[in-house]
């Protein structure tokens, strides 16, 4: 069922299912710290090899990760791999990748 993430720029986002001819479906919220994310973007990670790990961050209380989660360097990016563990539903688990892009004119970190 495919399904749709809202407000991504805050650490605190409710999972919807997309429905084509109704209503999206509320299925969940979850939520995460960006900041070890942003932290890593202002790393100078320039000749690290492809796939290094930069930071772990562990599941706990205060996050909803369902596993370990890395940010890694993998093709010149930062990337963050998570499983987030749904709350406020019986059950169940998104997975997302955060990746940076920067856009022309945009402000730097």
């Amino acid at each position: 069922m495919p399904w749709k993430v809202k407000s991504c720029l805050q650490s605190s986002n409710t999972v919807y299912d997309h429905d084509t001819f109704s209503k999206d479906d509320k299925m969940g919220d979850a939520e995460f710290d960006i900041f070890p994310f942003i932290e890593a973007l202002k790393m100078n990670l320039t000749g690290l090899p492809n796939g290094t790990v930069v930071t772990r961050i562990q599941p706990s209380k205060h996050n909803c990760l369902a596993d370990e989660s890395c940010i890694t360097y993998s093709n010149g990016k930062v990337v963050q791999d998570m499983i987030l563990r749904l709350q406020n539903v019986e059950c169940g688990e998104v997975e997302i990748q955060l990746q940076w892009i920067d856009l022309p004119g945009s402000k730097v970190l």
